[in-house]
């Protein structure tokens, strides 16, 4: 294990160095595109009769367990290290849209992404049950920011729709590994519960994950505040993060939205009334660099994920069908939340095009379709995903910066190699 993390880590090193050096696309973006050209390289030398190098590449990237790695830990690391540079009061400013986005938004489109699925999947000769559909739509309705922070900010994008955007993702990673958590048991158990039933479990998950994090961050605020030791300080935001990670399964509680609210109580009451100006320093610092690295290894990953994956020309043309469906049920989701907040006329301009077209898939979803229970019903859910995240990453990733100078008129900044 230790020779595959030795080698991962070299290699994410390298690749992050020539998209800095060489390429200068946003680094999560630009370390996904040299994988996946690096893939498809090997692919073509096996297909010319070097199979050697993709066989050893294959057998090194299956003992990696993408689910396990990111589900139970990355995202913790990563939701955590997000919700610490949030202001609270921003949040709070902008809590309607944030709030409607990351709940009833994302019900809506796993309800409208799974009934789609449920009807165009037959068309192309494939038969997935409606239970599997709405998993699909689940899975697929997490919206990743990270690709595409650093080019909103370069492009100015107006405060209140970064906020949204980083706000509503937070959050609604959280709804949409609970929505789909409750749709796995509704699969394992073969059994369609009531919607009282349904809705308790919903509950339970998502409070119980608000009520865990709260818990936990203000044990470790109160920690925090008891010493000025910056060592120390850090040590214990990262024990706060490890601890809760592997306790929140076994409370049956979610452990992406505790992250979060332990995230926002550190990185707002802990870094005003319990941490000196050396401390802060330390601790944005040190999240800053495991958020950097972690989201390039993922990203990678990701890239390197096409080396296992069975990919057609069915699969590509759903995917297209799958691409457009999804942009169209995203403003259809979007734009009556827009509409439900509260003085939404004094909105961004082109607030609703800009939610729609920067609401990017990421990780997250790759590793949830690999959660799915092994068959054809897996395999084709899984080839699709991760093609449509594909799909979003480059199309939305690499062309958002025009469409918000377009949409608001703004001329472009300096890019920022960094992404922030």
């Amino acid at each position: 294990m230790l020779e595959l993390a030795a080698a991962f880590i070299c290699f994410t090193a390298l690749l992050t160095y020539v998209n800095y050096r060489f390429v200068g696309l946003p680094p999560t973006i630009g370390v996904m595109v040299i994988a996946l050209v690096f893939s498809v390289l090997l692919q073509i030398a096996s297909a010319l009769g070097f199979p050697m190098l993709e066989e050893t590449i294959e057998q090194l990237i299956q003992r990696i367990d993408f689910n396990e790695l990111l589900m139970n830990w990355m995202l913790s690391f990563l939701l955590f290290a997000g919700a610490l540079h949030v202001n609270v009061q921003d949040l709070r400013s902008y809590r309607w849209p944030i709030g409607l986005l990351a709940t009833l938004g994302v019900l809506v489109s796993t309800a409208l992404i799974g009934g789609t699925a449920y009807y165009v999947f037959p068309l192309l000769g494939w038969h997935v049950d409606l239970v599997y559909c709405l998993l699909f739509g689940a899975l697929i309705s997490p919206t990743d920011p990270i690709a595409v922070l650093g080019i909103l900010r370069s492009a100015k994008a107006p405060k209140s729709l970064e906020i949204t955007i980083v706000g509503e993702s937070l959050f609604n990673d959280g709804v949409a590994v609970v929505v789909f958590t409750v749709l796995l048991g509704i699969l394992a158990s073969g059994e369609t519960p009531s919607a009282g039933h349904a809705v308790m479990l919903f509950v339970e998950e998502a409070l119980g994950g608000i009520l865990f994090g709260s818990v936990i961050g203000y044990v470790t605020y109160r920690m925090l505040k008891s010493i000025d030791q910056y060592q120390i300080e850090v040590l214990l935001t990262l024990a706060l993060v490890i601890g809760g990670a592997a306790v929140a399964p076994h409370l049956h509680v979610s452990g992406p939205i505790a992250m979060v609210v332990a995230g926002l109580f550190i990185g707002n009451r802990g870094r005003e009334k319990a941490m000196s100006d050396t401390t802060r320093r330390y601790v944005d610092g040190f999240w800053e660099l495991i958020d950097e690295i972690l989201n390039a290894m993922l990203f990678v990953l990701i890239g390197m994920e096409l080396l296992l994956l069975p990919v057609t020309g069915l699969h590509l043309a759903a995917a297209v069908a799958f691409t457009l469906a999804i942009l169209l049920i995203r403003w259809i989701s979007v734009t009556p939340v827009v509409m439900l907040t509260p003085h939404w006329r004094h909105m961004a301009k082109g607030t609703m095009g800009i939610l729609t077209w920067g609401a990017l898939r990421g990780g997250i979803s790759v590793a949830l379709a690999l959660s799915l229970p092994a068959g054809p019903e897996r395999d084709l859910i899984l080839t699709i995903t991760y093609i449509l995240v594909l799909f979003s990453i480059l199309m939305q990733g690499l062309t958002i910066g025009r469409v918000v100078r377009r949409v608001t008129g703004n001329a472009p900044s300096e890019p920022d190699q960094h992404g922030h």
